[in-house]
Parts: structure tokens; C-alpha cells; sequence
């Protein structure tokens, strides 16, 4: 296990942290939706999708956000994709995530798994990089205190939304984030102004913003992305890629005096015409047990991206021994292989999907 040293490291700066404490839950609540674009490459070809969607949801009985990103699709008739689960606070700090990515190359395929979890007064990250038959495993801990504005790949997302609705960035925002080796680093973002884009029938006006990981030990990577006035995903795309991500259908606007609050389910009492109280209670029964499941779903989104991404996976492979497939899907992030999470277990499946552009 890997234990990284908080003295010398990067430090966000104080212009991001004010930024984060000045997040507004209203902002934060007005970004709860879900966005879907296609991906298409420099010719104009179709190659696969890209969903992002942020919704609430629990954490160890917490309130937090639940989100899930994914994309999958081909280049060069190469599959390759990402997929992304993660609980993050209301403070916008990243509880639990989840990162899959793949490149199916034929004779050498690619796959990298991290988890990532708070314990206690630390951050660990366990990760899995599996090259044709070589697997690779690592655990990388971070003293919880010198992570203030870390900014996950899951972060980064609601971040994005919040931003663009402002219609403006900051200068001398300087986030932590983790290059693709796991190494602290600082991330930041720019200001792009606007651009008319055509989606659709419609020609619109966008807001760009740029965001920069800054790695010191390996390349830099650079997106740029574009969004409506409410925060609504319009086009991203990382720089020096072959591929665009655009939104091909206008959404209806989310207005700022929408009403946001949570949808109330009140148990409606049973009318009875006929008192038969057999009947009676067996029916009382089968509701109670309906509304448990539902209160239990409703406190877990997150099982229905976990399905989602399992059976997606699993139609695509077609095994012949359904049993053996699951029992390897789900194995990477078992407790059982990595002991020191054990007294926590992942709230989050791995989650495996085909998808088309690192996101």
C-alpha cells in the first residue's frame, strides 16, 4: 500500500475552496437531471453514446448525490468507454467512486479499474489495470486533510453544471485532482465565452469552459465542453481526440423558479366495501411489504445503473454460464480481496460498461 505524504503535495488554492463553500444548495438541487449525447467522429460518424445523470441519493444514511456517467461505443471499430458511479456530499466532497475503462484491442485488451472510498481520516484508492493476461493491483492511501478541493472525476461533473449556469469562471480557481497514474496534481478551468451551436432545427448559444488536469509526471489532459444557459450538456470534447460528444436534441430549459422540492409518498389508507378480515389483513400486509421495497429503492438509485450497466455487459458477452460470468463481473471490488476495507463494504458494485470516449 501506497501512502502519500500531504507536506510537499499540491495544494488547491483559496480561490477554489471559496468557490466550493459558495455552492448554494439551490444551485446544487437545480442540476439534479440527466443528460444524453451521441459521439461522433471528425467525419461526422455516428460511434456511440455518452449519459450523465445526477440525481439524490443516500450514503451511510447521509443525504448526498448519486452520480453515474457512462459512454461505450467504437473507434475504429475498436469498443472502448468509461463508466463512472459515485456518491459525493453536499459539500462536494467524493464519499465513493467507482471508474471503469476498457479498449478492447484484439490481441492485447486493456482494462483499468479504481475504487475509491473515504475511511475514517483517509482516502483509499484501490486499483486494478488488467493488459491481456498481466493484472496489476495497487492501493494508494491520502490523509483526508490534505484533499480540501479535490475534485473528482464524479465532482468534476456537478461542478461543470453549476459553473455553466453562473455563465462565468473564476481566475486562480487551482483544484487537487489524480492524473491517470493516481498522482495528486492540481486541475483547473477557463472560461471558453460563447459559441452558436445547431441542435437540432435550433441554432443556440452555448457557454464553453475548459478544464485542465495538470499532471506532473505525465501528459496534461484538456477538455473543453459547452453548455445551454441551465446547465445542460451541449458538446465535449478532449483535446487532440478524433472524436466530438454533441447533444443532437434540444431539452426543455430548467427554469430557476421551478419548484425542486422532493416528491412526497404518502401511504393511502385501504377502502373496503366489505369487512373481510382475512382478506383485510393479507392486504394490508402485501402494501406494507410494497412500500418497504419502495423506500428501499428509492434511499438506493444507484441499483438501477448497476443493473443497467451489468445487463448491458452481459447481453454484449453472451456467456454461456451466466453464474461464472457474474461471479467474475462483481469480484475486483470484493472486501474479501482487499482486507483493509472490510469494515466498510462498497455501497457500489463495480460497474462495467461498454463505452466509447474517457470521460
Amino acid at each position: 500500500m501506497a501512502e502519500q505524504n500531504d507536506n510537499d503535495g499540491p495544494k488547491a488554492s483559496a480561490e477554489a475552496i471559496q468557490f466550493l463553500t459558495s455552492i448554494s444548495a439551490e444551485e446544487l438541487q437545480l442540476s439534479l437531471f440527466a443528460d444524453s449525447l451521441v459521439t461522433v467522429s471528425d467525419t461526422g460518424r455516428e460511434l456511440g453514446e455518452f449519459t450523465i445523470t445526477i440525481q439524490q441519493g443516500y450514503y451511510h444514511d447521509e443525504e448526498c448525490f448519486l452520480i453515474h456517467a457512462n459512454s461505450h461505443g467504437s473507434i475504429d471499430d475498436i469498443p472502448c468507454g468509461t463508466s463512472i458511479t459515485a456518491y459525493v456530499s453536499k459539500k462536494l466532497e467524493t464519499l465513493e467512486q467507482h471508474h471503469h475503462e476498457y479498449v478492447k484491442l484484439k490481441d492485447h485488451p486493456l482494462d483499468r479499474k479504481s475504487y475509491m472510498v473515504k475511511q475514517d481520516d483517509q482516502l483509499v484508492v484501490n486499483k486494478i489495470i488488467t493488459e491481456g493476461e498481466k493484472v496489476m493491483r495497487h492501493v494508494f492511501t491520502f490523509p483526508w486533510n490534505s484533499m480540501e478541493g479535490f475534485v473528482s472525476e464524479a465532482s468534476n461533473l456537478l461542478i461543470l453544471r453549476v459553473l455553466a449556469k453562473r455563465q462565468t469562471v473564476a481566475k486562480d480557481m487551482l483544484f487537487l485532482a489524480f492524473d491517470p497514474e493516481t498522482h495528486l496534481c492540481s486541475s483547473s478551468y477557463r472560461e471558453l465565452g460563447t459559441r452558436n451551436q445547431m441542435i437540432g432545427n435550433n441554432m443556440v448559444e452555448v457557454f464553453g469552459i475548459e478544464r485542465t488536469i495538470n499532471s506532473e509526471q505525465d501528459i496534461s489532459s484538456t477538455w473543453h465542453c459547452f453548455f445551454l444557459s441551465d446547465g445542460h450538456l451541449a458538446s465535449r470534447v478532449q483535446v487532440g481526440s478524433p472524436v466530438t460528444m454533441k447533444l443532437l436534441v434540444l431539452p426543455s430549459l430548467i427554469q430557476k423558479d421551478e419548484e425542486n422540492d422532493k416528491p412526497a409518498f404518502e401511504k393511502k389508507p385501504l377502502v373496503w366495501e366489505e369487512d373481510v378480515q382475512l382478506y383485510s389483513r393479507f392486504l394490508d400486509r402485501k402494501e406494507e411489504l410494497k412500500a418497504s421495497h419502495a423506500v428501499y429503492l428509492r434511499h438506493h438509485p444507484e441499483l438501477k445503473a448497476l443493473m443497467a450497466d451489468f445487463l448491458q455487459f452481459l447481453l454484449l458477452r453472451k456467456p454461456a454460464d451466466i453464474f461464472i460470468f457474474a461471479a467474475d463481473y462483481f469480484a475486483p471490488f470484493s472486501s474479501q480481496k482487499y482486507p483493509e476495507l472490510s469494515d466498510k463494504s462498497p455501497r457500489i458494485a463495480s460497474t462495467v460498461t461498454e463505452n466509447a470516449q474517457e470521460l
